[in-house]
C-alpha cells in the first residue's frame, strides 16, 4: 500500500506538508495535468489543500446539490475504517465554488448520501488555470468514525477530471494509486494508500 507522510504543524501550516504529486489516468494511456496535494495535522485538526492545473473547467449549474457536484471537475478524499471496505467508509468530494457531496459507504457502492461530516470545512478557489481547494477536519471525528486508527489513516486521494467534447462533457479520473480494474471505480480496496501522522 502507498504510503504518505503527513507532518505535524501546531499552526496547520500547509507549506510544511510534504507535497503529493503521484497522480495518474489510471483508465488513459496519458500523463495527467498536474495536481498537488499537501496535508498537515495538529492536535485537533487535519489540514489539506490540492492546487490543480485546468484549462477546461467544467462547472455543472443543474442547481441540484448533488448532481452539480458530480457534474463538475472536482478533488474527492476518502477515509476507510477496514482495508477491505466491509466496514463503512466516508467520502468528501469537492467542488471549486465550494460544494460538496459527502457520504458514508460500503463496498461495494452502497451509498448513504444522506450521512454527513460534521467537521468539515473547506473553501473553493478558480484560478486562470485551475482551482485550489483547501480544507480541515476534526481528528475526532475521523477517530470516532474508525479511520484514523494510532497515527494511521487508509486514505484515497482522487480527482475528477472532466473537459468539454463536441458531443458533451468527457469524464475522466486521476488517483494517487492506479487501483487496476478495466472499467473505471475509485470504490474498490485498490484505490486506497495510507496516511502516516509523524510527530512534532
Amino acid at each position: 500500500m502507498k504510503t504518505y507522510p503527513v507532518p505535524y504543524s501546531a499552526t496547520l501550516d500547509l507549506e510544511k506538508a510534504s507535497v503529493l504529486e503521484d497522480f495518474c489516468f489510471p483508465w488513459l494511456d496519458r500523463p495527467c495535468p498536474r495536481t498537488m496535494f499537501r496535508a498537515v495535522w495538529n492536535r485537533e485538526r487535519l489540514a489539506f489543500r490540492f492546487e490543480v492545473d485546468d484549462d477546461d473547467l467544467v462547472l455543472d449549474e443543474t442547481g441540484a446539490p448533488h448532481a452539480a457536484v458530480l457534474g463538475s471537475d472536482r478533488v474527492e478524499l476518502f477515509f476507510a475504517s477496514s482495508p477491505d471496505l466491509e466496514t463503512p467508509y466516508y467520502g468528501a468530494e469537492m467542488e471549486p465554488r465550494g460544494s460538496v457531496y459527502d457520504y458514508q459507504a460500503l463496498y461495494h457502492r452502497r451509498f448513504d448520501d444522506s450521512w454527513k461530516f460534521s467537521s468539515l470545512a473547506f473553501t473553493g478557489e478558480i484560478r486562470e488555470q485551475g482551482y485550489l481547494v483547501e480544507g480541515t477536519l476534526s481528528l475526532e471525528e475521523l477517530r470516532q468514525l474508525g479511520c484514523l486508527q494510532g497515527k494511521e489513516m487508509i486514505t484515497g486521494v482522487y480527482r475528477a477530471e472532466f473537459s468539454h467534447g463536441p458531443e458533451g462533457v468527457v469524464e475522466n479520473w486521476i488517483s494517487w494509486v492506479d487501483p487496476g480494474g478495466e472499467i473505471p471505480d475509485f470504490h474498490v480496496p485498490a484505490s486506497f494508500g495510507k496516511f502516516l501522522f509523524q510527530e512534532e
